[in-house]
C-alpha cells in the first residue's frame, strides 16, 4: 500500500509542503545594538518547528533531502522536527493543541476548525481547487451519475474537503445524503475498499484520483470543474504563533517559493523523481501535476467569498454547529510581504 499513501492529504498533491510547528519557549524582546529609540528583537531561543506532511515523498522529499527548511532555521538558531499525518483534521486538532503551528490543508477542515474555536490564519493559496477533488467509481460500474449513487457505500475522509464536495455534489444533484451509506475512510483505508468492492465510490483527492484513473482502476464520476464546485487548499499558521514569530511564517513561504520553483525550473528531473520513488510511470505524474499543481500566492477576495458560501452549507446540513465570518481568518501580510 506505500504507493497509496503520499501525499493523500486533503486536497494536497505530491508537490506540496506541509509545515507543522511547535514553538518551546516564547518570544523574547530583548534591547537592538542600535536605533535611537532603541530597537527590539526576537530571540528564538529554545524554538523548535515541527514540520508536519501528509504521506511522504515528492516535493516534501525533496526539501527534507536538501535540508532547506533546516538550512533557513538554522540561521536563527531554531530547531526544526518532523511529523506524518494523513489528512486535514487531525492536523487542525495538533494546532489546537499547540502541537502544531503551520499545516496545508483543503477548506473543510479549516472551516470546522475555525467553527470549533481553533485560532489560526490563512497565509496564502496552495490550490486552485478545480480538479484536485473528485467522485470516483470502478472503472466497470454501472455507476453514470451522482443520481445513481443512492443505495450505494461511498467512502471518504469526515471533515476532508472531499466530505464537503461529496455533500455539495449531492444537494446539488437532489439526492439526500440519508439515501447512500456514507463510510467514513481515511485514504490508507479507502484504498482497497475501493479495489476489492467493498464501496461502490470514493470521495477523494489527488493523487488518489490519478493513480486510478491512470491505472485503470477507476474513472472520475463528477470533480470540480463539472460540476461548478471549488475546493481550494491553503496554508495556514497557529494564531499565537504567527503573532509571535512572523519571521518563522515568512521563512516558511520562502522555502516553499523555492520549492516550487525548483520543481517548475526542473521540470523533468521532478516528474521522474517523484515517478521512481512511488513506482508508477512518469505520465501518472504528469496526470497529477496537470489536475492539480501546487501555488502559494495570497488569497483572492473571491476565494474568501466561495469559501464563506462553502460554511454557510456545512452549517445548513449540520456539519458545523456555528455560523462563521471566514474573512476573520484570512490574513495575506505575510505572503505579500516576500513578494515586496
Amino acid at each position: 500500500m506505500k504507493n497509496w499513501r503520499w501525499l493523500a492529504g486533503a486536497g494536497l498533491v505530491a508537490l506540496t509542503v506541509v509545515l507543522g510547528g511547535c514553538a518551546a519557549g516564547n518570544a523574547k524582546e530583548q534591547p537592538g545594538a542600535s536605533g535611537a529609540e532603541g530597537a527590539n528583537e526576537t530571540s528564538y531561543e529554545g524554538v523548535t518547528v515541527r514540520i508536519g506532511y501528509q504521506g511522504s515523498g515528492g516535493l516534501y522529499g525533496k526539501i527534507i533531502e536538501e535540508k532547506w527548511f533546516e538550512e533557513e532555521y538554522d540561521k536563527l538558531g531554531v530547531a526544526v522536527e518532523y511529523a506524518e499525518f494523513q489528512s486535514g483534521p487531525p492536523m487542525t486538532e495538533a494546532i489546537a493543541s499547540n502541537r502544531l503551528d503551520f499545516a496545508g490543508l483543503g477548506n473543510m477542515p479549516i472551516i470546522a476548525a475555525q467553527a470549533a474555536g481553533i485560532e489560526f490564519k490563512v497565509i496564502s493559496q496552495a490550490l486552485d481547487g478545480k480538479n484536485n477533488v473528485a467522485i470516483i467509481v470502478p472503472k466497470d460500474s454501472a455507476i453514470q451519475s451522482i443520481d445513481d449513487l443512492r443505495g450505494k457505500k461511498v467512502a471518504v475522509a469526515k471533515g476532508s474537503n472531499a466530505y464537503n464536495f461529496l455533500y455539495l455534489g449531492l444537494d446539488g444533484a437532489g439526492v439526500d445524503a440519508s439515501e447512500l451509506e456514507i463510510i467514513q475512510l481515511q485514504p490508507d483505508e479507502a484504498q482497497p475498499a475501493f479495489e476489492t468492492g467493498r464501496v461502490d465510490a470514493w470521495a477523494t483527492w489527488d493523487p488518489n484520483i490519478t493513480l486510478n484513473v491512470l491505472q485503470d482502476k477507476g474513472r472520475v464520476l463528477a470533480d470540480g470543474e463539472q460540476l461548478g464546485v471549488l475546493s481550494p487548499s491553503f496554508y495556514i499558521a497557529r494564531k499565537a504563533f504567527a503573532d509571535d514569530y512572523p519571521e518563522l511564517v515568512k521563512i516558511y513561504l520562502k522555502v516553499l517559493d523555492k520549492a516550487l520553483a525548483w520543481e517548475n525550473d526542473n521540470h523533468q528531473e521532478a516528474i521522474e523523481r517523484y515517478a521512481a520513488e512511488r513506482n508508477v510511470p512518469p505520465a501518472v505524474i504528469e496526470a497529477v501535476f496537470a489536475r492539480s499543481k501546487s501555488i502559494s500566492i495570497p488569497v483572492s477576495d473571491e476565494i474568501i467569498a466561495q469559501h464563506q458560501q462553502t460554511a454557510d452549507f456545512q452549517y445548513e446540513i449540520g456539519s458545523i454547529r456555528k455560523q462563521i465570518d471566514v474573512s476573520e481568518v484570512f490574513d495575506n501580510q505575510y505572503i505579500e510581504s516576500i513578494r515586496n
